[in-house]
């Protein structure tokens, strides 16, 4: 069995856990609450099962994210790219209004291309050094929000069991009251029978055990009605007959002072907790608004490649086709004006006017590079380093809106102190005057007990009226539920008292 205590600190710690078992709790969800039920096994289920709990359980997933991210950003970003497309057959323009066509050039075929790219990319900046630090204070922060859930579930649970273990108290007591009021009504019948009362004795104590019924039957309702809102508490459906709640909560002296009281509550208070990392985060926030005046340091690297393949080569050896061509008409002219010179000059061999099949081949293969044979790029580096000069007043805004947030914070921080104060004295005062009730409800119980039963034997003996019997139970009744509710009242305030405190004082 999990005390308490460590479910008051152990919550932040265990919200992984209870998140990664997420489906098994909801498949423990559908089970049907049956047999003993002790206050530390609801709020061992509560933790694990409880709606409004679970949903701010959540934040802590985005809460430990925006940390990693704070930190992913101090590295460098790669980047990775790839395409592929296609150009089909005509002509294309090539600027000022101009086609291939214009240019004599005829028709090119269609075209597949394809491309990479791998980039690099790293920026350092007073903001991407200190966002880490601001993002660990806002996840304690979210910690301490988780925690003042925890402790208010903690705090719904406990009044929700005390209020079911009062109802089972007051059924008890209901029923006790039905059997003294049938005791009385056989008493007053055999009272009849010897003629020491009247019909009218009988007729009110019928009466009397009619109310009895009456107040069993409001206190079986109220028993189902509390256990019901114990398992809404606890998060799960159950069966309230057949679920038997186990603790016990006897009445005890409260050794407590108020200045260890107080002194465990700065330390320990989920709302002061989380005041506390919400202006360490605003802290740094003031930094990181200065940090704006500071220089900014940029860094980029990339490589690529690319390819580019005709869908037919015709167009290719075409042109180079009228390349040799040209080359061979222009030999043919060369050596022409050799002959006329005096001396004439030894002409060149020209060759031939046509492609080899060496050459076609040669074109034809080169062209086979799609879709994975890329041409590289050269690579690319830049590194930048900028200096921020003016900027119209917006960093020096940020910067005093920064302030302000910490400075509220701070405000903030000194009204909950006070407030928890002022709480505390008087959830203790409660405590105390709790604790004194119930002692003087239980000397009230006695006094009430003792005067019914002289009542009842002053009846029997024929020296009392049944009036007086029934003003006798009706004290005693009312002692009873008296001093019920103040043990109860007194546990009640002690678990407020708890509350505030952030951890068992018990």
């Amino acid at each position: 069995m999990i005390p308490r205590r460590w479910l008051f600190r152990a919550l932040p710690a265990a919200t992984l856990l209870l998140l990664s078992a997420a489906a098994d709790s909801g498949a423990q969800s559908r089970e049907l609450l049956t047999g003993p039920l002790s206050l530390e096994r609801s709020l061992e289920l509560a933790v694990s099962n409880n709606p409004s709990f679970r949903s701010v359980e959540n934040d802590a997933i985005i809460a430990d994210w925006d940390v990693r991210s704070a930190y992913g950003a101090l590295f460098p970003s790669a980047s990775a790219s790839g395409g592929m497309s296609w150009q089909g057959t005509g002509e294309p323009p090539v600027g000022g209004g101009l086609t291939l066509g214009d240019l004599g050039i005829s028709e090119q075929p269609s075209y597949y291309f394809s491309s990479y790219g791998l980039g690099l990319n790293y920026r350092l900046d007073g903001q991407v050094l200190l966002t880490p630090g601001r993002a660990k204070r806002s996840r304690e922060a979210t910690t301490a929000d988780i925690r003042t859930a925890g402790s208010t579930l903690i705090l719904g649970v406990t009044r929700a069991y005390l209020e079911a273990v009062r109802q089972d108290r007051a059924l008890t007591l209901a029923q006790q009251e039905l059997e003294r009021a049938r005791f009385n009504l056989r008493l007053a019948e055999s009272q009849l029978e010897v003629g020491t009362v009247t019909l009218l004795d009988v007729r009110q104590a019928e009466v009397q055990v009619g109310r009895a019924e009456v107040e069993v039957l409001r206190s079986e309702t109220g028993v189902e009605t509390s256990r019901l809102r114990l398992f809404q508490q606890v998060g799960l459906e159950g069966d309230t007959e057949a679920v038997e709640l186990t603790s016990e909560f006897p009445l005890f002296e409260p050794e407590l002072e108020f200045e260890a009281l107080f002194d465990m509550a700065l330390e320990w208070n989920p709302n002061l907790e989380s005041l506390r990392a919400s202006r360490e985060a605003a802290e740094v926030g003031v930094t990181i608004a200065r940090s704006a005046y500071l220089p900014s340091l940029s860094l980029s690297a990339g490589i690529g490649g690319f390819t580019r393949q005709a869908s037919s080569t015709d167009f290719a050896i075409a042109q180079a086709q009228g390349q040799v061509q040209a080359g061979y008409n222009q030999c043919l002219a060369l050596n022409e004006i050799f002959g006329r010179l005096t001396p004439p000059l030894n002409g060149q061999d020209c060759g031939s006017p046509l492609l080899s099949d060496e050459d076609i081949a040669s074109i034809n293969s080169a062209n086979e590079v799609w879709p994975f044979d890329f041409t590289k790029q050269p690579a690319t580096a830049s590194l930048t380093i900028s200096l921020p000069i003016f900027q119209g007043l917006g960093r020096q805004r940020n910067v005093e809106a920064a302030r302000v947030l910490e400075d509220d914070l701070n405000l903030q921080l000194r009204d909950q102190e006070l407030a928890l104060r002022a709480d505390l004295q008087a959830g203790l005062a409660a405590v105390r005057a709790g604790y004194r009730a119930a002692l003087i409800e239980e000397r009230n119980l006695e006094v009430a007990g003792e005067q019914q039963r002289l009542a009842q034997e002053r009846y029997r003996v024929g020296s009392a009226s049944f009036l007086d019997l029934v003003e006798a139970e009706t004290v005693l009744a009312q002692s009873e539920r008296a001093r019920l509710n103040a043990y109860y009242t007194f546990h009640d305030a002690l678990a407020s008292l708890e509350a505030l405190v952030g951890v068992p004082i018990r």
